[in-house]
């Protein structure tokens, strides 16, 4: 299969190498450092059980039109970064090409098929201009839900600290050849990829987890362990979901878990620091409209009050202004 990892980041380069390694041709669309190192050096992947996955040489480029149409495009950058990159991803797709987002956080195409009142809804947290569903058709789309913790040491070279699992599903709900063939492409890479038929309720499964430890761990610097066994940010988790659990209800959702067992789950991976928290410390912009931001926007869309969430959205929204200003020259 022909494919474009477009972001060869922690998520990008694990998914990425995988694919490669397996032996489909891959090509990353990447860009400075990380385009340097992927030419001289390919990329490497230490598995969480200490074993390593090397491809020494790889393709990169950081021109689109040079990688040209695609069977498939993996979408691997942070949610706020995908306006940026937009306009280019046309040059990746041919007739048949199915782009995968692989974006934590509530996705541009959510109410794509969704059904009910809000059909063809824009959720302007995530796509403020409408410029991402102009440019990647919603229509190409297939979902997926991201679940492996992965770490990028240096350019080039990813740690994988758990979890291998990516289910991917049609936004209609039905099971679709070309589905199919995602979900058998990412399992020839060695990946977990089961076909549901209810995507956006494996996409909330995993957001009721980042919209509360990734905002909770960038404001008091916790690991998830740390998060979950401190009683008053175990509340406050706990305070949060539940008002995400209202919103999702509202929209058609049933969780599979309960927020006890979910809390439970993220607390067994032990003192990992989310992906925001290391971007606070790499003083990188951060998810906080996608991952919360966006969860609030579905509040006000179905008249639920969020008084936790706009509480830790206020806070992470003036932490990512101080972030910004810090890097300002």
């Amino acid at each position: 299969m022909k494919i474009a990892i477009v972001g060869a980041g922690a998520i990008g380069g694990f998914v990425g190498a995988q694919l490669a390694h397996a032996g489909e041709d891959v090509t990353f669309i990447a860009r400075g450092a990380t385009l340097e190192a992927l030419k001289t050096r390919g990329i490497r992947v230490i598995m969480s059980d200490g074993s390593e996955k090397a491809v020494p040489r790889v393709q990169a480029t950081a021109d689109y039109s040079a990688a040209g149409p695609q069977d498939l495009v993996v979408l691997a950058m942070k949610a706020h970064q995908l306006e940026a990159v937009a306009a280019e991803v046309p040059k990746l797709l041919g007739p048949g090409t199915v782009v995968v987002p692989m974006q934590n956080g509530i996705p541009f195409w959510y109410f794509h098929k969704h059904g009910g009142a809000l059909e063809g809804s824009t959720v302007t947290s995530v796509d403020p201009t409408g410029d991402i569903q102009k440019n990647i058709p919603c229509e190409r789309v297939v979902g997926c839900v991201v679940y492996p913790a992965t770490e990028a040491l240096a350019p080039g070279v990813i740690k994988q600290i758990e979890g291998n699992r990516f289910p991917v599903g049609d936004l209609d709900g039905t099971e679709s050849e070309r589905v199919k063939r995602v979900s058998e492409c990412f399992v020839r890479g060695g990946m977990q990829s089961p076909v549901l038929t209810d995507i956006r309720a494996e996409m909330w499964l995993k957001l009721w987890g980042n919209m509360t430890f990734n905002p909770v761990s960038a404001l008091s610097r916790g690991t998830l362990a740390a998060i979950c066994q401190y009683p008053p940010t175990r509340e406050l988790a706990r305070a949060m979901m539940t008002e995400a659990q209202a919103i999702a209800t509202k929209l058609g959702i049933s969780f599979r878990v309960p927020i006890e067992k979910r809390i439970a789950g993220a607390e067994r991976v032990g003192h990992h620091k989310t992906s925001m928290l290391q971007d606070v410390e790499a003083g990188r912009a951060l998810e906080t409209d996608a991952l919360l931001g966006s969860v609030i926007e579905l509040g006000r869309m179905t008249d639920t009050p969020t008084p936790h969430l706009d509480a830790v959205f206020a806070l992470t929204k003036l932490l990512e202004q101080s972030l910004a200003q810090a890097r300002a020259p």
